[in-house]
């Protein structure tokens, strides 16, 4: 099962790299590198705090070794980059990381190597970025010296049904040659298949373009919340009703956070401004998804207002904090957004979160999660994540949690709604 020809280091050891080195190292010797020594050092004691993996995953990855140490990975011969793409305060693709990568690996860069990237970027970005990149620092040549080959992630973080090995593997590479070995690399650890794209511009522009999708649908249901609340209208009661045609889309409104469906649409706005096209359906999904929080916390105020609960000084619970549900990844989650209004209104804010790491939300957000819940205290509870424990309190048990006329406020609307104050 080992194949012996090739050694493989994946650059990168978060929710998307360290699934795939667990993976590999099932039949090839295997090195992760990360930067971050904490990171690494939790991993060599089998500790996962994304929990894409398991201590005993990690304990059998027999053939996995983990380094800070650039040195240590460079007798690997393929090298697949997995660090992440987000974007800056202007919405703009920050490729920092990425390119710091590309510096380090252009810097060990041999003879005969291939350079895989599965961080998610605009198309181009491999060949006309990150390729320019590894050459000037390896005094290598592309197509001569080494090639480039393209696989997106498609890593759901908390899913553990479409999980790596699950999910259809799109792969693409510099030249012919450089395919056949991706494929039949991938094909160890992918039970789902290999889809074969015609160019890495074109894996790289399905990448984003599956996650625009999903956010322009998203926006679409979002729009229609707003519309609906102002005609007195449910509208999770509508989307259950159209469900009954067989090719209806059940999404539903809500926070759009995380590393890809809120990312993703801006690496593909801005290559297409660059190249003179301005989108303008992707551009408006965007901005309504944006606004969301701000939504979300004008139609909680109001609510308050007409059950007449005075917001400065209110005891308010935030059920949830990470940006969707039964995962600790608080990337880009939009639950802070909301928090940092209501504190702005002179509200005490309490949050719970089973699934968030305590240290993270301190760190990160200046958020002190609670250790437990408070049973009859708060003036209202604004549930913003589905965890399943917040499901199996059921309605009846936040109810426990507040004081006889607070208010329950169901962003996610996982609750029926004549047991919720109001839902979106």
């Amino acid at each position: 099962m080992k194949d012996k020809k090739h050694t493989i280091a994946v650059v990168g050891l978060g929710y998307v790299g360290l699934p795939l080195a667990v993976a590999f190292a099932e039949h090839y010797n295997t090195i992760g590198y990360d930067i971050n020594t904490f990171r690494v050092s939790e991993l060599k004691q089998f500790d996962d705090v994304t929990l894409e993996t398991t201590k005993e995953e990690l304990k059998q990855a027999k053939n996995l070794d983990f380094t800070t140490d650039l040195n240590k990975i460079s007798s690997a011969n393929i090298y697949i980059i997995t660090v992440p793409t987000p974007v800056d305060a202007n919405n703009l693709p920050e490729l920092t990381p990425l390119e710091k990568a590309s510096q380090a690996i252009g810097s060990i860069l041999k003879q005969g190597d291939i350079v895989v990237y599965e961080s998610t970027v605009f198309p181009g970005a491999t060949e006309e970025y990150c390729a320019k990149i590894l050459e000037k620092r390896s005094q290598l040549k592309l197509g001569k010296d080494f090639s480039l080959g393209y696989s997106p992630e498609r890593i759901n973080p908390g899913d553990k049904v479409h999980t790596l090995k699950t999910i259809t593997k799109v792969v693409a590479a510099s030249d012919k040659k450089t395919e056949i070995i991706l494929d039949k690399l991938y094909s160890k650890i992918i039970d789902a298949g290999i889809f074969i794209a015609t160019s890495i511009k074109v894996a790289e522009a399905s990448k984003a373009v599956e996650n625009t999708q999903r956010d322009m649908n998203i926006a679409f249901m979002n729009e229609l919340s707003v519309m609906f609340n102002h005609m007195g209208i449910d509208t999770l009661d509508v989307i259950e009703t159209a469900s009954t045609k067989w090719n209806f889309l059940p999404f539903k409104p809500g926070l759009v956070g995380g590393h890809c469906i809120g990312v993703d649409p801006y690496y593909l706005i801005h290559k297409s401004q660059e190249s003179g096209y301005y989108p303008q359906l992707i551009t408006t999904a965007r901005r309504i998804n944006e606004n969301m929080s701000q939504y979300v916390v004008d139609r909680f105020l109001k609510k308050l207002a007409l059950s007449k609960i005075h917001i400065v000084n209110a005891k308010i619970l935030v059920l949830g904090l990470t940006f969707k549900e039964n995962c600790p990844d608080l990337r880009n989650t939009r639950v802070t957004e909301i928090i940092d209004e209501l504190e702005k209104c002179h509200a005490t804010i309490d949050v719970y979160d089973p699934w968030a790491d305590k240290k993270q939300a301190k760190d990160f957000f200046s958020i002190q999660l609670q250790e437990k819940l408070k049973s009859h205290y708060y003036d209202a509870v604004l549930l913003a994540v589905s965890h399943y424990q917040f499901t199996e309190l059921s309605a009846q048990g936040i109810r426990k949690l507040l004081k006889p006329e607070g208010l329950l406020f169901d962003i996610k609307g996982i609750l029926p709604s004549h047991k919720v104050d109001e839902r979106l």
